[in-house]
């Protein structure tokens, strides 16, 4: 059964006027944008192999819930449509274009998935709608010069494997790589990275790689082919409920790898948990967010208020899961793009302004990460730290590494 889940953020209208020197110019707005209202479609999967990710539409509704009892953005209230797309191509170029022929938004924010992105990449810059902070690090979201319409939010899968890969090669005494990967362009474009760190190393060190498609109920039989090819570094290149799989997997038959986790799966909530803890000791991964389970942000001003934030606007979310994090972060920029656009709600000048951010310092990024774009860079954030997880929470290691 198809699901549509509509937030209208219904706060007050009346917020103080911006104030301009000299004459003030007539708002300009495009379709999806008016006196009192702003239209943000998006996508996610609420059901499906990938419904762990629907967390992350719940709460940006939640946080945009809070923007417009503020005040709103501007004066403007926000109407949040957020359809279900099952992680499924086919339906989420279905329910694009009914966001965008039908509830006829402004723009598009933070639809979910490298394949269902790439499904609507075309159309949506055929049709000159801002496709803006996409929630997928594929490398293929920073490409103004071909696609002026979409940006990406997080680092780029290739710029994350290239990190692990550095990290194998100098820390790891005769590598022996098994690769596990999602059969699409999510998981290619990490595997692609991986390979291309490793470049004329690439042949003598991976000794084997194993696909699995969405679709498939267990990756138990990869897990088993990868510990028969001897491999003593294993790069887990998954969704959460694979993840988990090959976590529990790995452990269950005694194969003790270095494990790597890639970033999207490293929720304790949603992964770890439901793989068992003490199955997921000595994980390695990378991070560019605050985990707020981890007591060393407790007293941070930004998790304060991102806990005040979770039991007034979204009680029903779980603070031990990462995802309502990435969405206050990612939620936070994208108010800021729309307050720098003032009057002026054109969908010009929507992709003008998120490609005009220097430096901006976004809540429940670790510290010394900050969003930068130009019309040259459509890459927002190149910054990682790798961390390892103890059994109860991710420690971070070594510094700050940026891509940039």
């Amino acid at each position: 059964m198809n699901r549509k889940i509509v937030f209208t953020v219904m706060g007050a209208l009346a917020g103080a006027a911006m104030a301009f020197s000299g004459a003030h110019a007539e708002p300009q707005y495009d379709p999806g944008a008016s006196d009192t209202e702003i239209k943000i479609g998006n996508t996610n999967p609420y059901s499906g192999p990938a419904s762990s990710y629907g967390a992350i539409g719940q709460a940006i509704g939640a946080y945009f819930d809070m923007i417009n009892a503020q005040g709103g953005i501007n004066g403007r209230k926000i109407t949040f449509i957020t359809l279900d797309d099952g992680y499924s191509p086919p339906k989420t170029v279905e329910q694009v274009r009914k966001l965008v022929e039908q509830e006829e938004v402004l723009l598009l924010f933070q639809t979910l998935g490298t394949p269902t992105n790439t499904a609507i990449h075309r159309y949506v810059n055929a049709k000159k709608i801002p496709h803006v902070f996409v929630a997928t690090g594929a490398s293929k979201w920073g490409q103004p010069e071909k696609y002026p319409w979409s940006m990406g939010w997080q680092p780029t899968y290739p710029a994350e494997s290239k990190i692990y890969a550095k990290y194998i090669i100098e820390n790891v005494a005769d590598p022996k790589i098994g690769i596990l990967f999602q059969n699409d362009d999510y998981g290619k474009d990490y595997l692609d990275g991986f390979h291309d760190a490793l470049g004329d190393l690439k042949d003598d060190l991976i000794v084997a790689e194993f696909p699995y498609e969405v679709t498939d109920p267990t990756i138990d039989s990869q897990i088993v082919e990868l510990k028969n090819s001897g491999a003593n570094v294993f790069f887990n290149i998954t969704t959460p409920k694979f993840a988990a799989q090959a976590i529990r997997k790995v452990y269950d038959i005694g194969w003790k790898p270095m494990h790597f986790i890639n970033n999207v799966s490293t929720s304790v909530e949603s992964v770890l948990t439901p793989a068992g803890l003490e199955k997921a000791t000595g994980l390695i991964s990378s991070n560019y967010l605050k985990d707020p389970t981890d007591p060393q942000w407790a007293n941070e001003p930004d998790v304060i208020e991102w806990t005040k934030w979770m039991d007034e606007y979204n009680p029903r979310g779980n603070k031990g899961e990462v995802f309502n994090a990435y969405a206050y972060a990612v939620a936070f920029a994208m108010v800021d793009v729309l307050r720098r656009c003032g009057d002026n709600l054109t969908r010009e000048n929507v992709m003008a302004k998120a490609a005009a951010l220097n430096d901006l310092t976004v809540p429940m990024l670790l510290p010394g990460i900050t969003v930068t774009t130009s019309a040259e860079d459509f890459y927002p954030i190149e910054q990682m730290q790798l961390m390892r997880f103890n059994g109860e929470i991710w420690d971070l290691e070594g510094e700050i590494i940026s891509a940039r």
